[in-house]
């Protein structure tokens, strides 16, 4: 008995040594935010053609953009916050300016003195012109959310201080806004990989003995139980965590019903087959995953091969799909080619795969949607970029004559896509977690 507990301590200090502290959390951040700002800010301006690009907000109503432009420190916007990038593409330098009271953390200088320039606005107009760009990028989008963070005041404002000159080079800034939130650097891959790792390990004990005990345990003791380890790590998640059951005897649930956030609590069983959707928040990135495990009935020693088999047709699923991806091509253009070969080899698949990042459903293309597999209009219409990470979020419908009813088996991961193809930031679930109980 000694032993099994030494061994539950050793695994939960192994899962909480990879937390860094709250010090050096902001650290890293700000490390992070320091190189997009001066390696990959000035190719994204260039690449989509925006020399000066405005983000303004205001506290507590913050554009998505600006929030993931702040420093660690900087939980918020401090009263009016207008950041201001100019690129100059033929002296190879970018501007990274504040009108505001203060600088924004170390890589964004205040260049307000309201003393000499009581009127914001004015202090915007004054740096406008002497910069003189020729394309003023605002952030603005009829169907990205994400790039959409220009409030209507702030709008109305800015465009009753701007000469009509500045006026007539306003221009929505979607292309860039995307871009800065869809692409990510090495130094975030880095961390990426840990946090997938750390997500990896949470489900891991969340589908174990330690937590379940049949006839007892319920799917939303787990669930919690899930909630309250991430905060006990000082951890956040994106959103409330499921845990549902397929078993025998019991018909498959429509897929609004599965998809559905409310799930129905049940008593978990042995010889259930259970279904977990989490992801988490750290450092300013996301995860999002869904992974399997099966409850042993008593004198099984393994899954049941059945299920196996139904899991493989899952993985088999993810690699058609990601083997589309290709640079340029549109996520409509690769989820009807995908969902076209798994018909072909006789799967019944459905994919609804999303960007992942700063934030869980991010911008960037839409890889269908489980209730538009017929492809998604404009989201969908948005090329693949390198450098951009994905939930590869999708299942496969399987029959199995051992239960006589069909069954769903739902994955999701993290992929990244790069200069050298696909992959999966920490892998993938290849087998049904098995979970051991006495």
């Amino acid at each position: 008995m000694k032993k099994i507990v030494f061994i539950l301590l050793l695994a939960s200090f192994s899962l909480n040594a990879q937390i860094l502290s709250e010090r050096d959390r902001a650290s890293l951040r700000d490390e992070i935010l320091a190189d997009r700002f001066t390696n990959l800010l000035p190719k994204l301006m260039d690449a989509t053609q925006i020399d000066m690009w405005l983000v303004i907000a205001r506290e507590y109503n913050e554009d998505p953009v600006m929030r993931t432009m702040l420093p660690a420190t900087w939980l918020n916007a401090r009263r009016r916050t207008i950041l201001v990038f100019y690129r100059d593409k033929e002296q190879n330098t970018i501007e990274k300016l504040a009108v505001a009271r203060y600088d924004v953390g170390e890589n964004i200088t205040s260049a307000w003195d309201k003393e000499k320039q009581p009127d914001q606005w004015e202090r915007l107009v004054e740096i406008i012109k002497e910069r003189n760009p020729k394309r003023i990028g605002i952030n603005t989008s009829e169907h990205f959310g994400i790039a959409d963070g220009l409030v209507q005041t702030d709008y109305k404002e800015l465009k009753n201080a701007l000469p009509d000159t500045y006026k007539e080079r306003l221009v929505s800034a979607e292309k860039l806004a995307i871009a800065w939130i869809e692409t990510r650097t090495q130094k975030e891959m880095d961390l990426y990989n840990t946090l997938v790792a750390i997500t990896h390990d949470i489900i891991d004990e969340a589908f174990s003995a330690k937590v379940i005990t049949p006839g007892v345990t319920t799917t939303d003791d787990v669930v919690w139980w899930m909630r309250q380890k991430v905060t006990d790590m000082g951890l956040e998640t994106w959103f409330h965590p499921t845990v549902d059951i397929q078993r025998d005897q019991e018909a498959l649930k429509s897929h609004i019903e599965s998809f559905s956030k409310a799930k129905k609590d049940a008593v978990i069983q042995r010889g259930d087959l259970l279904h977990c959707d989490f992801g988490i928040t750290y450092i300013g990135l996301n995860t999002d995953c869904q992974q399997h495990a099966y409850v042993l009935k008593e004198g099984e020693t393994k899954v049941p091969g059945f299920l196996q088999q139904a899991f493989s047709k899952g993985n088999r699923v993810q690699d058609i799909f990601t083997a589309n991806f290709k640079e340029g091509k549109t996520g409509n253009e690769i989820l009807l080619t995908s969902l076209s070969q798994g018909r072909e080899e006789g799967l019944q698949p459905s994919i609804y795969t999303h960007p992942l990042g700063t934030y869980g459903h991010s911008a960037g293309t839409t890889f269908g949607m489980w209730d538009s597999q017929e492809g998604v209009p404009v989201n969908g219409d948005y090329p693949l970029h390198l450098n951009t990470v994905y939930a590869i979020e999708l299942n496969t419908t399987v029959y199995l004559p051992e239960w006589g009813k069909d069954i769903r088996i739902m994955l999701e991961e993290a992929g990244y896509f790069g200069p050298e193809g696909f992959r999966y930031v920490n892998g993938r679930q290849e087998a049904i977690k098995p979970i051991q109980v006495k």
